[in-house]
């Protein structure tokens, strides 16, 4: 029971990063919103409108059939053109920013609960057509029915209004950019806030048995609970050797345990651990910083050469790296001050290397860039940071960054400039602050 309730968390997990996941929902409700109208008409509802609200009642049957057929053919036009610009939002946000976006657009839940209240309105119109007897006797006529269709299309037109809207902000970088800083610092805070105090080291699992992945896809979730009452049950501790993120592949090492484990309970700990063909912000915050680092990339690339973005993206990078270096580079998932869970996560220097040798790579020929880098590595050493390692890390980086820019920039001021902006912010350059 517990292995199917799990799966099932699993599987509602997965789906409701799908564009058809709350459409389909909202569909469904409308057909069966459809059938409980048409019982009510069978109760009478329709004949005490009549009587009390005469006003609101079609009691035609050529009226009430014209009517439902007008707001299903409209709103199929407007589901359409609807479906039409979610497209184009994926296409220019693929082309122009970074195609790793594409999961965190789609899975916006405004765009599908408006595409979902289109959907279900039209089926809810089509099967009240369907009970339209065209006899002229108003008492056969749904006409309470036709009354919530006609305000169901009123609602549609207001959501359609809020759908060109939403759309119209949703491709501004700015709010893209937003967005991810947004989603990637959440994560991280609930990350730091799950660490707490540092209390008793995690051992060593090197000399552990380890156990393989028997399914591919990137690690999306582990349950930490279960996972928690599993190692107090059995009385293990388990170490999960990939980063959270990362593309696992079927057969490699995926999780230690400091006892040795049956078959039954190693299936138990895999059925705890989440699997998806997407990467979002809202599961791992590593990706926020990829996707502010690709779309920076792209903004200096040839053909949109848009340095404005790159130093927007630049800022809410600056941001996150400062609150990353809050965290612990070792993850432990602790109850009652005993660790039982050992997470592997991505270091301070990595992330700050990986992130910084691709905007080294493919902007160093740029000034402004190297500038506005210089300026973050700057206040990152300002900041309150959990290992006092990550500041070496950081002068390292700077040291790095302005020896590809001599390298590059030919022109001896804008060198001189950026290396009187190093001196000023005390780096310790070594050679890459002496003089050519």
């Amino acid at each position: 029971m517990k292995k199917l309730y799990y799966r099932s968390l699993s599987f509602f997990d997965i789906m409701q990063s799908k564009i058809a996941f709350y459409p389909t929902v909202l569909a469904l409700f409308g057909i069966f919103f459809a059938f409980f109208m048409m019982y009510l008409e069978n109760l009478g509802i329709s004949k005490y409108l009549l009587e009390k609200a005469p006003v609101l009642v079609v009691d035609n049957g050529n009226t009430a059939m014209t009517l439902l057929s007008a707001f299903i053919s409209g709103l199929i036009s407007v589901i359409v053109f609807s479906f039409s610009m979610v497209m184009l939002l994926l296409s220019q946000a693929s082309s122009n920013f970074s195609p790793r976006l594409l999961p965190g657009l789609i899975s916006d839940k405004k765009h599908q609960i408006i595409l979902g209240i289109y959907l279900s309105t039209i089926l809810y119109n089509i099967f009240i057509l369907f009970s339209v007897q065209p006899t002229g006797d108003k008492y056969l006529i749904p006409a309470f029915s036709v009354l919530v269709g006609v305000i169901g299309t009123v609602i549609c037109l207001y959501a359609f209004i809020f759908f060109i809207h939403n759309i119209s902000q949703s491709i501004q970088i700015s709010n893209i950019l937003k967005m991810i800083y947004s989603k990637s610092k959440n994560r991280l805070d609930e990350v730091i806030e799950q660490e707490g105090t540092h209390l008793a080291p995690f051992p060593d699992s090197d000399d552990w048995y380890e156990y393989q992945s028997e399914k591919s896809g990137y690690l999306q979730n582990i349950s930490y609970t279960n996972m928690i009452n599993f190692s107090k049950e059995h009385d293990t501790q388990l170490h999960f050797i990939p980063f959270k993120g990362n593309f696992i592949l079927n057969g490699i090492p995926l999780f230690r345990s400091k006892i040795e484990l049956k078959k039954e309970q190693v299936d138990q700990v895999l059925n705890n651990i989440s699997y998806a063909r997407e990467e979002l912000v809202e599961d791992n915050y590593i990706l926020g910083f990829k996707q502010l680092t690709e779309i920076i990339l792209k903004s200096m690339s040839p053909g949109i050469n848009d340095p404005g973005t790159a130093i927007n993206a630049i800022d809410y990078l600056t941001e996150l790296f400062a609150l990353r270096m809050k965290k612990k580079d070792v993850n432990v998932i602790r109850r009652d001050e005993m660790p039982y869970l050992k997470i592997t996560t991505v270091d301070f220097k990595d992330l700050l290397y990986q992130v910084m040798v691709a905007i080294r790579t493919y902007c160093k020929h740029d000034v402004t860039i190297n500038q506005k880098l210089l300026v973050m590595l700057h206040y990152l050493l300002q900041q309150e940071t959990y290992n006092e390692d990550y500041y070496d890390n950081i002068k390292q980086e700077a040291t790095l960054l302005l020896a590809d820019a001599k390298e590059v920039i030919t022109n001896s001021v804008d060198i001189e400039r950026l290396t009187n902006l190093a001196e000023t912010f005390t780096f310790q350059l070594n050679e890459a602050a002496e003089d050519e």
